[in-house]
Parts: C-alpha cells; structure tokens; sequence
C-alpha cells in the first residue's frame, strides 16, 4: 500500500500528482494488465529481442 504523507497546508492537487507519480512508478497497473492473460514464453522472448532491437537502431541514428 502506498503512504504519500501530507504537509501541513500542502494543496490536494500537489499531494495527489505525488500519488500518481508514485503509484506509476510501482508498475501495478502494467503488472495487472500483463497478468490478464498468459502469453508464451516464446512470445515474451520475441518482443523482448524487437524491443532491443528498436533500442538499438535508435541508439545507432543518434551516433550518425
């Protein structure tokens, strides 16, 4: 459970945007999505080669 602790007179729309940058950083909702259904190993090895091959080209134009 996330503790986003309150200062004395802070705004709601300050503390909630700390919440929210909070709760991104956990990963819970992309955890949820990904645990909705099963998805082959072979698959999740797949995208993870495009991924770094995406990564890997960009990385490539930019020393160009």
């Amino acid at each position: 459970m996330l503790i986003i602790p309150i200062k004395e007179g802070e705004n709601i729309d300050r503390a909630l945007k700390r919440f929210k940058r909070k709760f991104d950083k956990t990963g819970a909702m992309k955890q949820l999505r990904s645990r909705q259904c099963f998805t082959k190993p072979s698959i999740v090895r797949r995208a993870q080669v495009q991924k770094a091959s995406y990564i890997q080209g960009l990385r490539d134009s930019a020393e160009n």
